[in-house]
This record gives C-alpha cells, sequence and structure tokens, in this order.
C-alpha cells in the first residue's frame, strides 16, 4: 500500500534546502544500485562449434602460390589494392556510397537503443511542483524531486535487455564492416572487369581491322578472278564476327560503367578509367596453408554470433518476468499551506509496489519458449553462417589452385596461334597453302585472344574473392593505410 508522511522539521533556509536537495539523487541512484543485481538469468554463453572442416580443401594446391603471402584481414585495404587509380574510385565509394551510409546511420540507431535501455537501470528524477486548493480544506504548495515508477533490477530483466542491445551493435557495427568490405570487393570487380572489356574492345578492333584489310585483298583477287566466291564471303563473314564482337564489347563497357558509377556514387572520372594494363595490375595472394579459424575474421561471421548472443541475452529477461517485481515511486522535497514558508518544512512521499505473476495464462512461460526458439534460429543462424563463408574460401582457394597454370597454358595457346596465323598468312600470299587455312587461323587466333582476356580477368577477380572470402582488410572511410 501507499505509504505518505509528512513531517514537520526545524526551519530550512533556501540554501540548506537546495543542499538537500542535491544530495537526493545520489542516494535514490545508490539505493537503486545496491538492490539491483549484479548478475542475469541468461544461460551462459558458448559459441557453438564450427560445423566445418579443421582447413580447407586444395588450400595448398598451386605450387605458383607463395607460401609467405598475408592474410587480408591483417592489413588495410590499400595495402591489398596498390593501383592508385583503383585506390582512389574506392575511397570516393566509401564516401559517396549510399548503401554503406544506411549501414553506418543503422548503427548511430543501434547506439541510440543501447543508451535507451541502460537508461531503464537508473531513476529517472524530475522536479515537481503543485499547488492544491480544496473547498474547505487548506491551501498546500509542494516542490521537489520525483522518482515514478523506477524498477528495482533483483533478477537482471533490464541488464538482460541491455546486453542484448549491446549485441545487437555489435552485430550492427560488424554488418557495416561487412557491407564496406563487400563493397570495396564490387568496386575493384567493377574496375577489373572495365578493363578487361576494354582488353576485348582493342582486341575486336585489332582484328577488325586486320580482316578488313585481308577481305580488301580478297575482294581485289575475287574481282580479277585470282578467288573464288565462297573464299571472299568467308572473309565478309569474318569481318562481320570481329564487328560483332567489337560492338559487344562497347555495350559491355559501357554497362560496367555504369555500375561502377552507381558504386563510387558519382561521375567516373576519365583520368580514372581503368586501361588493360594486365601487369600494373598484380595482386598480392595469401599463405598456402589456412586454417578454418581464420573464418572467424569474416566480419558477417561475427555479426551472426553476436545476434546468437543477444538471443541469448533475451532469454535471460523472459526468465526474469517470472519473478516479483518491485516499482518504487517517491519524492522528495518541502510542502506548505502558504507560498512563503515553502522552504520551511520537509516533507518526502516513499512507495514501494510488489508485483507477483500469479495467473497470465501462459505468456510468461510462452515468451519464454518464443526467447529460447529465436536462440536455437539464431544458433542455426550462426552455424549456416560458418558454412557459407567456408565455403566462399574453399571456392576461391579452388580458383587461385588452377587459374594460374590457366592462364599459362592459355597465354602459350596464343602464341602458338599467333605464330600460326603468321605462318599460314605468309604460305597463303606466295600461293602455297589455301585460303581455307588461312582462314581458320584467324578464327583460331581471335578465340585463344579473347579467351586470354578472360582468363587474366578471371584471376584477378579470384584474387579479390580470396580478399572478400577471407573478411578483407577495412579501415574507417577516409583512413590512411598504415
Amino acid at each position: 500500500m501507499p505509504m505518505n508522511h509528512f513531517r514537520k522539521s526545524p526551519a530550512m533556509s533556501r540554501p540548506a534546502f537546495l543542499r538537500a536537495l542535491a544530495l537526493r539523487p545520489t542516494a535514490i541512484a545508490a539505493l537503486g544500485c545496491l538492490l539491483a543485481a549484479c548478475n542475469t538469468m541468461a544461460p551462459h554463453y558458448d559459441r557453438p562449434a564450427a560445423p566445418v572442416a579443421a582447413a580447407f580443401p586444395m588450400a595448398a594446391a598451386s605450387a605458383a602460390a607463395p607460401s609467405t603471402g598475408v592474410l587480408p584481414a591483417t592489413q588495410p585495404w590499400q595495402a591489398y589494392f596498390k593501383d592508385a587509380r583503383l585506390d582512389q574510385l574506392i575511397s570516393a565509394s566509401l564516401a559517396n556510397n549510399r548503401d554503406l551510409r544506411v549501414s553506418m546511420l543503422n548503427i548511430e540507431v543501434a547506439r541510440a537503443q543501447v543508451g535507451l535501455s541502460r537508461a531503464n537501470e537508473f531513476p529517472t528524477l524530475d522536479v515537481a511542483g503543485s499547488h492544491t486548493r480544496e473547498t474547505g480544506l487548506p491551501t498546500v504548495d509542494t516542490v521537489g524531486l520525483a522518482v515514478a515508477g523506477y524498477e528495482v533490477d533483483l533478477w537482471g530483466r533490464v541488464r538482460s535487455l541491455t546486453d542484448a542491445a549491446l549485441a545487437q551493435l555489435a552485430s550492427t557495427e560488424e554488418a557495416r564492416k561487412a557491407a564496406q568490405i563487400s563493397l570495396i570487393a564490387s568496386v575493384a570487380n567493377a574496375y577489373y572487369a572495365m578493363a578487361g572489356d576494354q582488353a576485348l574492345l582493342d582486341v575486336a578492333k585489332q582484328t577488325l581491322d586486320t580482316r578488313t584489310d585481308t577481305l580488301k585483298l580478297f575482294q581485289l583477287r575475287f574481282d580479277n578472278g585470282v578467288t573464288s566466291s565462297i573464299d571472299l564471303q568467308s572473309n565478309k563473314s569474318l569481318v562481320e564476327t570481329a564487328r560483332v564482337a567489337y560492338v559487344a564489347a562497347q555495350r559491355q563497357r559501357a554497362l560496367d560503367q555504369n555500375a561502377l558509377e552507381l558504386l563510387i556514387g558519382g561521375p567516373l572520372p576519365a583520368q580514372m578509367a581503368p586501361t588493360p594494363a594486365w601487369a600494373d595490375m598484380a595482386l598480392p595472394d595469401v599463405p598456402t596453408a589456412l586454417p578454418s579459424e581464420v573464418l572467424l575474421a569474416r566480419p558477417d561471421v561475427r555479426q551472426a554470433e553476436q545476434q546468437l548472443i543477444a538471443a541469448n541475452a533475451n532469454i535471460g529477461a523472459a526468465r526474469a518476468a517470472f519473478f516479483p517485481t518491485i516499482t518504487l515511486t517517491g519524492s522528495y522535497g518541502t510542502a506548505s499551506p502558504s507560498l512563503s514558508g515553502l522552504f520551511d518544512h520537509a516533507a518526502w512521499t516513499f512507495i514501494p509496489q510488489v508485483t507477483l505473476p500469479i495467473f497470465d495464462a501462459g505468456r510468461n512461460r510462452n515468451n519464454l519458449h518464443v526467447s529460447e526458439a529465436q536462440r536455437d534460429i539464431a544458433t542455426a543462424q550462426y552455424e549456416k553462417a560458418v558454412q557459407s563463408a567456408f565455403r566462399d574460401v574453399a571456392d576461391a582457394l579452388a580458383g587461385r589452385a588452377t587459374l594460374v597454370d590457366q592462364l599459362s597454358a592459355q597465354q602459350a595457346e596464343t602464341d602458338a596461334e599467333a605464330e600460326r596465323f603468321k605462318l599460314s598468312n605468309l604460305l597463303f600470299t606466295n600461293g602455297v597453302a589455301s585460303s581455307l587455312d588461312q582462314l581458320d587461323a584467324q578464327r583460331s587466333l581471335f578465340a585463344s585472344q579473347q579467351a586470354l582476356v578472360e582468363v587474366k580477368l578471371a584471376l584477378l577477380q579470384n584474387r579479390i574473392a580470396v580478399y572478400r572470402a577471407l573478411g578483407g582488410g577495412w579501415t574507417e572511410p577516409g583512413t590512411p593505410a598504415s
């Protein structure tokens, strides 16, 4: 039951009253801290065992990969991508990309939610005053500090909610890191894809020019009755094939530029456009032997774990709801029947209220079941995140183990086809070989040159995939490399 008590005291001056008033918040807060429990009823958290193998397959299958590589997560992205133009584009994307901006603002929301949860652990103090006048009763004026509805956290319910909010904040921060790493990798992929399309464009243009010149020669030979109509038409077909490839490469390059401009949040400066200088686009490799523990460096895995920790903390809040709740309401100040004597008499109220759940139609029990089920869901999601991360790394390492050898073989094939075309063209010009040999050599060389560009691009994109799969290297936007 509420208890109200007004007590007369010796005259109190205004300065004395104000000093007493200033001491009351500390006393009330200290009382709450003493009554509140230090522990919660949340289950003890143990990180689930990773449902993956201890090591990655094909981690050391490529002899060309050095064993002294550096893990991307141990260095900033500026040290991994050393192309000056690409670095400027990545910096622009970190400053202007809207998706990343949303991720950063979500952190502010989560941080404010933590502040709200923490505020519930302390009493709210208000300055309150009133003037009461009723017929037949004396007038009463009051002023003082008031505490309304402060829950004494005996069972750790409020603390569990704060722990859950803190874990959600950490999860949101990891989500932002994952978004940044994904953005960096996407910018690099778009940059190299645009460079690859420019290389294909150059190959198609060179081939188109060569075939156009050859067609002029065949047209002249046909007009003089030296060659057949079928040879002329075959050469025309080769010219149009090269023209189709040239136009397609122009279109794809434009699409890649549009994608890159979306990522960087603005137009692509002309001086920032990539060029197919493949020797300048080498990316560092990673160590050949990698344990699966490196997955713990991935922000998306850490994000999933923080969500699991938050779900675990919510169980503590659900368990605490089965126990009595103590709520305090009170005030301390002065009361007087006249305004002139307002600071002459001290007055206080203290209203503790105990609520014990007896019958709630299973609300608390079902709420606990919901919290436990959500914890189990979060556990499964964490394990799935680990498994997905393991596959990402395994796929990237499998590509690394084969693409270097594939590039070497493709380069050898292109060199051989170039020599074959040179010889067949020479033999045809001297009347030793037929036009069919020369035409076939042209087709094979063009296809081999296109395949070489695609393999070079695939190797670069594989290194980017390794960067992303191993947790990347990230710094705050605008932070220089160390």
